[in-house]
C-alpha cells in the first residue's frame, strides 16, 4: 500500500515522502497514529505541493541568512562588562550579551540561538564569535570586551 508520511518515521523517511508499505503496517500503526495517511490522487498532489513549498522556504531561509552573513562579515563588536584590575570580568559574557550588542552596533536583529560561543568570555580583550544562522552559513565576527 502507498502512504504519504505525515511526520518522519526513521525506518522510512521524512514527511511528505511517498512509500510503499505493507497494507498491515498502514492500517495497523501508520494511520492510526496519524503518521501517514493513504495515498490517494489528491493527496499526492498535496504532498508534491508540501515538498514544494518546503524547498522554497528552505532556499529563503539559505538566502536570508546569506544575506545577513554578507552584512556581518568582519564586524567588529563592543562590550563593556565589570572587570577587575587584572581584566577578568565579574561574571561572563554570553549569547544575550552579543545578541544586544550587535543589536546596538548594526540595528539588524538577531536571535540569541545563532550565537556560537566556544568557551565563556571572562577577560578584556578581543574575542571571535561566531554565528550560524543557517547550517551552511557561518559567520565570523570580532568582540571587544572593554572594562565599565
Amino acid at each position: 500500500m502507498k502512504v504519504i508520511l505525515t511526520k518522519p518515521v526513521s525506518p522510512l523517511g521524512a514527511k511528505g515522502d511517498v512509500v510503499e508499505v505493507s497494507d498491515g503496517y498502514a492500517r495497523n500503526y501508520l494511520v492510526p497514529k496519524k503518521l501517514a495517511v493513504q495515498a490517494s490522487e489528491g493527496a499526492l498532489k498535496q504532498a508534491e505541493a508540501m515538498r514544494v513549498a518546503q524547498a522554497n522556504a528552505e532556499i529563503q531561509a539559505l538566502t536570508e541568512a546569506q544575506q545577513l552573513g554578507e552584512s556581518l562579515a568582519g564586524t567588529r563588536i563592543v562590550v563593556a562588562a565589570r572587570a577587575g584590575d587584572a581584566g577578568n570580568l565579574f561574571g561572563s559574557i554570553g549569547a544575550p550579551d552579543v545578541t544586544a550588542a550587535i543589536i546596538k552596533f548594526t540595528g539588524i536583529e538577531i536571535d540569541a540561538k545563532i550565537v556560537v560561543i566556544d568557551s565563556p568570555i571572562k577577560e578584556i580583550g578581543l574575542h571571535e564569535v561566531t554565528l550560524r544562522p543557517h547550517s551552511e552559513v557561518e559567520v565570523v565576527v570580532i568582540l571587544d570586551v572593554i572594562p565599565a
